[in-house]
């Protein structure tokens, strides 16, 4: 919001989340405030829709000032930023809900393209947030004529301020959201991890005492008591399958397995 001799330039960004491109965009704003009148210009994303207005044409009354209706406009903005985090929020908890579901790449994507986008809301934010303040601070005013922002509306511009800072503080909790799931994603990654890692260990348990037989039936002495025994070949095997089974009787036992 910037002051141009007799009027008062401003562009402000709104938000929404268009769920077909799993994405947010920001369509623009632009208003150019005189005392008596009030021009907006909206330049809307290819992929979402326009910024509505006809909300605020219906809250407007006859003897509102053009920074009255200034006010609105921004209001509306605030109020689709706080339904956005809500929204967002909204989606972080089905992604927590999904984690034990879905594959962790997917949940690393997602997490990514939500971490994005809260980014892109605070970088659009903190900027709309200290030009409102400007306002009610009585800095931005027309250098001619009369207050374009007269003691009222800067008064009315303090509740869009204060539903802006609303909007930081929820954006904050929901960066707290989103990294909850993404500690509690990578906790289910190493779990994983220890469940392969504990079956590949019984897997090499298993395969150490028949190993260990078969290598010492394996040595090639002239004197073992067992090699020309008839029923040695057999005796070998059943030795393996009850050393197999012992262990995994003992594996079960200690509920390894």
């Amino acid at each position: 919001m910037q002051s141009h001799g007799d009027y008062v330039f401003g562009i402000f960004l709104s938000a929404e989340y268009v769920e077909a491109k799993r994405d947010i965009f920001y369509p623009e704003i632009d208003v150019v405030i005189t005392h008596e009148t009030i021009l907006t210009v909206r330049k809307t994303p290819e992929h979402c829709a326009p910024f509505d207005v006809e909300p605020i044409k219906k809250a407007v009354k006859p003897d509102d000032p053009s920074g009255m209706i200034a006010y609105r406009i921004v209001d509306g903005i605030a109020e689709q930023y706080l339904e956005l985090i809500d929204e967002l929020d909204e989606k972080i908890d089905d992604l927590e809900d999904q984690v034990d579901a879905q594959p962790a790449d997917q949940t690393r994507t997602r997490i990514s393209e939500l971490r994005h986008g809260m980014l892109h809301i605070r970088l659009t934010l903190a900027p709309m947030r200290d030009a409102i303040r400007r306002i009610v601070d009585n800095v931005v005013e027309v250098e001619e004529g009369d207050e374009v922002f007269p003691r009222p509306v800067e008064i009315a511009f303090n509740s869009a301020y204060d539903k802006l800072l609303r909007c930081v503080d929820g954006l904050d909790l929901t960066r707290d959201l989103l990294a909850s799931v993404r500690d509690y994603s990578q906790a289910k990654i190493s779990i994983d991890q220890n469940e392969v890692m504990k079956r590949l260990t019984i897997v090499a348990s298993l395969l150490l005492l028949p190993t260990l037989i078969v290598g010492l039936y394996g040595q090639n002495f002239d004197h073992m008591p067992e090699l020309h025994w008839w029923w040695g070949y057999y005796y070998s095997l059943g030795l393996i399958a009850v050393t197999t089974v012992a262990q995994l009787v003992y594996f079960r036992w200690k509920k390894w397995m």
